[in-house]
């Protein structure tokens, strides 16, 4: 079963995404990039769906730690920036998407996916 971490520290969203995507797959929440950084350091999972700004460590250096540590993880960001230098800079550093709340859920189920063909190199 594919696994998913999903990291956000608005719990609506956790639980949207939670509730949308934990049918299929195995899915694990966080409030924080710390928090998370204790799971993966346990859990390697397929792809990890990120916020960028969070109380404390924030999500590019949570992709940073990812890259290192589990290079095939595919990491997409979930945030309230819609900023094009932001989200290039990310997408150069290995996240696969980028995704600008409020998002639209067949579009980050559709990322998904297609993370997991990728990680899966189908």
């Amino acid at each position: 079963m594919t696994s998913l971490l999903i990291v956000d520290d608005d719990e609506t969203i956790k639980d949207v995404l939670l509730e949308m995507f934990s049918g299929q797959h195995l899915c694990h929440t966080a409030a924080t990039a710390e928090e998370a950084l204790e799971q993966l350091e346990s859990h390697e999972y397929d792809v990890v769906i990120t916020d960028i700004a969070m109380p404390g460590m924030g999500g590019e250096h949570l992709l940073g730690f990812i890259k290192t540590y589990n290079p095939r993880t595919r990491v997409i960001f979930i945030t309230g920036s819609s900023d094009k230098q932001n989200a290039g800079r990310l997408m150069a550093k290995g996240a696969v998407g980028y995704l600008v709340k409020p998002f639209n859920l067949e579009i980050i189920m559709e990322r998904v996916e297609w993370a997991i063909k990728q990680r899966r190199g189908v």
